[in-house]
């Protein structure tokens, strides 16, 4: 019986898992749905946008300028003033020359604002200038 044991302790290997392949995978993953993923930019706000049955939707990035209803601009999460549209839409054009400018309203903003945001935004060198609503029953 003691030989049986003996024997079968020389014969044990040591079983090991290379974890260096896994990794390289895992990394792999990574850095392909870094490149793929496409991050939306969002003017940061809650907006209630009119719906028009014409709407159609844009899949191409876009520079938001958003509108609430009572006259507040804003981009990029944070709040700007009507006069500073200009400037704001400019560098982002400038990192971006192919972008194409949103101006998101709410549908009880006041039109001159939001006729001011988009001159704004031709002023500044933008050559589609488009204003967003919601497609209905969306």
């Amino acid at each position: 019986m003691l030989n049986i044991t003996a024997a079968r302790r020389g014969r044990r290997q040591s079983l090991e898992l290379n974890m260096a392949p896994l990794i390289d995978m895992v990394f792999i993953l990574l850095i392909f749905f870094l490149v793929t993923t496409s991050f939306v930019k969002e003017t940061g706000i809650d907006i209630n946008r009119p719906t028009a049955s014409t709407a159609v939707s844009k899949e191409k990035g876009s520079i938001l300028v958003g509108i609430t209803k009572d006259g507040r601009v804003y981009m990029d999460k944070r709040e700007i003033d009507i006069r500073a549209v200009r400037a704001n839409v400019e560098r982002a054009l400038a990192e971006n020359p192919e972008s194409q400018v949103v101006v998101v309203a709410d549908k009880e903003s006041q039109t001159g604002v939001v006729i001011m945001a988009m001159d704004g935004c031709r002023l500044a060198g933008a050559n589609n200038v488009s204003l967003a609503a919601g497609l209905p029953g969306k």
